[in-house]
């Protein structure tokens, strides 16, 4: 493991991987900005990049602490409820699925403005068949295919600056004059940054990217990510846009909005560099669509093994892939855009709506961090109060969105319910099988065959249910202490059965911890506790030792927090979780 594991992403891999999907709204972000906030629309993007620049220090705090993925999700998980955390999930996952439809579905409308004569739904639906055989062969072949789309965007986009910034030195800045003069919102300059800020934080799409799969990066990669991510992003998209303003007159706008960098390419520097931004385009918007499939891989994954879905979806092939989890993503995505008609507009609402509310749950969960992980390691810290000022312009853009498309805040709604159903389903399968045993035996009489068939069928699934053990290890903890452990598997676990392990060093006397033990397993009547005392040192060896020796999952084991002077990090320990 660590940086010799050679299937671990290197800095370049995993910034492509992330990359593709954040850099690509250079393509897009710039239009819609200007047609919000006119020539103030690289103000508003700048404010953007300072929005990203605050989350840098967020993202790398939480990741630093606890480097497995899962983003928001993984947080949250280790700092609120179950519940809570599943919600963070169910978001990613919709912004990863309206991500890989929508760019897969730009990527073929880009591709047939070059090339006429094929049937975009389809071709999109290649797209997505494509990358989804590419995420099943393994995240090295990934990386190796984003990472050529990532240096072929960055090389077309510094041309294009390059061919933009010699034509305004040899044709003048009337055009810029011209725009700049134009009248701005009757609402003032203030809304019209807003609208402008709020249309822009599309921008930052595919920033949570990243945490998602940070277990196949090399130690220290994840950081770099996030700092080559804002860099690419703050630099690009407000010089862009001020190339735009002072290029292009903004009454023509309208006319060329859906490729606009292309007709920019063309104006400046001719017909080969128009078109060689629509390729760009094609190949960048295809990367983000591999971004989709490799994030949502690396969260599906991690909460399949939290028991939030069947572990049916945790079976791997011979490259470490969770294909039946990327198949499934697949059939979501194919079934969305058929259902649509290719017509993906009010997918945009759940994209731009998804990932601000991730954002803002990741910021929420940095402060919990703060609160109740005080002495957990951490490599960097985000101030405070740059914590609450990063989660309130992350809440005044999903206003802003609001404001802009209602409409696609209902859409929003609509596909997030569902999803929240399931999710409600296997967090509480367990009282529904209850119910419907107590159902079936009150239907007993007339149909008696069936309800005993069935009633025998449920009983046995719920007992296999809580007969999961789970593990808590104790370095002797207090009674308070104890009872906050034993509330949290009653509230968040299914299980009856519960190993409290203590690894005693010459000379400890459990006494006092056993007769605890014993109040516990009194006022806690429906969980069985065991109290094993074991010699040796606390560490990655006992766990292995322990999971293999009882069949017990890793992330089924719980520890305290530890402090500084623990001597291993939280991501040595394979996964152990932290419930206080």
């Amino acid at each position: 493991m660590g940086s010799r594991d050679p299937h671990k992403l290197n800095e370049l891999q995993a910034t492509a991987i992330c990359g593709n999907d954040i850099s690509s709204s250079c393509l897009y972000v710039s239009a819609l900005t200007i047609v919000y906030a006119g020539q103030y629309a690289w103000v508003s993007l700048l404010i953007v990049a300072l929005v990203l620049y605050l989350f840098r220090k967020i993202y790398g705090e939480v990741v630093g602490a606890l480097p497995l993925n899962g983003g928001a999700y993984n947080v949250l998980l280790n700092t609120s409820s179950k519940r809570v955390a599943a919600l963070a999930a169910i978001l990613t996952v919709l912004s990863y699925m309206a991500t890989a439809v929508i760019s897969a579905s730009e990527a073929m409308h880009y591709l047939h403005h070059l090339f006429q004569g094929f049937d975009v739904i389809p071709a999109t639906a290649i797209v997505l068949l494509f990358f989804t055989i590419l995420a099943i062969k393994g995240i090295g072949e990934s990386a190796a295919v984003a990472v050529c789309i990532f240096l072929i965007h960055l090389l077309s986009l510094s041309l294009l600056v390059v061919a933009s910034v010699y034509f305004l030195l040899t044709n003048g800045t009337a055009t810029l004059s011209l725009n700049w003069e134009l009248p701005v919102n009757p609402k003032g300059i203030i809304f019209t940054l807003f609208l402008g800020f709020s249309a822009a934080m599309l921008g930052i799409s595919g920033f949570e990217s990243s945490a998602n799969f940070v277990e196949e990066q090399k130690p220290g990669v994840f950081r770099k990510t996030l700092r080559n991510m804002w860099v690419v992003v703050s630099f690009f998209n407000p010089v862009i846009a001020l190339l735009i303003i002072a290029i292009i007159p903004l009454v023509q706008l309208g006319e060329h909005k859906e490729s606009l960098l292309a007709y920019l390419g063309a104006t400046t520097g001719g017909g080969w560099l128009g078109w060689l931004i629509s390729i760009d385009a094609v190949l960048v918007l295809c990367g983000a669509v591999l971004t989709s499939f490799v994030g949502v891989s690396g969260l599906l994954k991690r909460i399949t093994l939290d028991r939030l879905l069947p572990n049916y979806f945790l079976h791997e092939n011979k490259k470490g892939s969770s294909y039946r989890i990327i198949v499934t993503f697949f059939i979501l995505c194919i079934s969305v855009l058929f259902a649509t008609q290719g017509k993906i507009e009010s997918l945009a609402g759940v994209y731009t709506f998804s990932f601000l509310a991730v954002m803002a749950m990741f910021g929420i969960g940095n402060i919990l961090l703060k609160v109740k992980r005080k002495k957990l390691p951490r490599p960097e810290k985000a101030k405070g109060i740059s914590v609450v000022l990063a989660i309130a312009f992350v809440i005044t853009g999903f206003a802003g969105n609001i404001i802009l498309n209602e409409d696609a805040f209902k859409t929003f709604i609509k596909y997030l319910i569902p999803a929240v159903i399931l999710i409600a389903i296997m967090l509480n399968r367990s009282l529904i099988i209850q119910t419907s045993v107590d159902a079936l035996e009150y239907l007993y009489r007339p149909v008696r065959r069936f309800a005993v068939a069935s009633n025998r069928y449920l009983r046995k699934l719920q007992h296999k249910i809580h007969s999961q053990e789970f593990v808590f290890f104790t370095k002797g903890d207090d009674v308070a202490i104890l009872n906050k452990v034993m509330q949290y598997v009653q509230q968040n676990e299914t299980t009856r059965k519960l190993k409290i392990v203590n690894v005693a060093h010459d000379g400890d006397s459990n006494a006092a911890l056993k007769t605890d033990l014993e109040v516990l397993d009194r006022a806690y009547p429906e969980i069985h506790i065991e109290f094993i005392e074991l010699s040796g040192t606390f560490g990655p060896e006992l766990i292995d030792r322990l999971s293999t020796d009882w069949n017990i999952p890793k992330n089924f084991m719980f520890i305290g927090s530890p402090s500084d002077k623990f001597s291993y990090r939280v991501a040595e320990l394979g996964g152990v979780r932290l419930i206080m």
